[in-house]
């Protein structure tokens, strides 16, 4: 398969799926937030000692801010991209509410001048995502970049809403999958080679597995501190 064909059906279904978030409604986008925050807090305990990168939202995307100010309160210290250059990775600057902001490419807020930081974890916005972990983002391959360019990988939480899920992304060799992915459905961890759904919303039933935050406990209860 040749990458032209490829790219091409990845545009196209980029912008079905961008139309289709678009479409909802300012109620409904809250409520998706609220769903995700919840689930993201109860299932990851541990982003309260995180160096975390988080992201500025366009395009109706789950907005990360609300809950990176509350889990900033509680020791976390949080982080935005920066883009630095064509096809290089991201760079992360410490953010917190106040900091003087400039605008950079598709008019995404960043931090001008603050500390570079590494994350220990970061949410990362996926415009479509698949059942074996993989994201489909905006083109610019930033993100993958990122992840794979650091010497100790992040805990890499994908966030998006359960109508951008697809049959696959067709993922390439430079495609970097998810650790987790979180929507406003529940929470999904990457087991070893699929996603596997831990359980429902509070509430709903609940997935015969166990509930995010007994498997999000699995994890050693240092991995998401921040580096010293």
């Amino acid at each position: 398969m040749t990458a032209e064909p490829l790219g091409s059906r990845r545009k196209a279904e980029r912008m079905r799926l961008i139309a289709d978030r678009e479409a909802l409604d300012a109620p409904t986008l809250d409520r998706f937030r609220q769903r995700i925050d919840a689930h993201l807090e109860r299932s990851f305990p541990g982003l309260a000692a995180a160096t975390l990168g988080v992201y500025w939202p366009i395009r109706g995307e789950y907005d990360p801010r609300p809950l990176a100010e509350k889990l900033r309160e509680r020791g976390a210290v949080i982080a935005l991209p920066v883009v630095v250059g064509l096809h290089q990775p991201l760079v992360f600057r410490e953010w917190h509410p106040g900091m003087t902001l400039a605008t950079g490419p598709f008019g995404i807020a960043y931090p001008v001048s603050s500390d570079v930081l590494v994350p220990t974890a970061v949410l990362v916005p996926m415009t479509g995502w698949d059942g074996a972990g993989y994201r489909l983002g905006y083109g610019g391959g930033m993100f993958d970049r990122t992840l794979a360019s650091l010497a100790k990988k992040p805990v890499a939480i994908g966030v998006a809403y359960e109508q951008a899920r697809i049959e696959t992304i067709e993922p390439q060799s430079w495609d970097v999958p998810m650790d987790w992915v979180v929507t406003e459905r529940g929470v999904y961890r990457r087991d070893p080679e699929r996603l596997v759904f831990l359980g429902a919303p509070a509430g709903a039933t609940l997935s015969p597995l166990a509930s995010p935050i007994c498997y999000a406990a699995e994890i050693d209860p240092g991995y998401f501190e921040q580096s010293t």
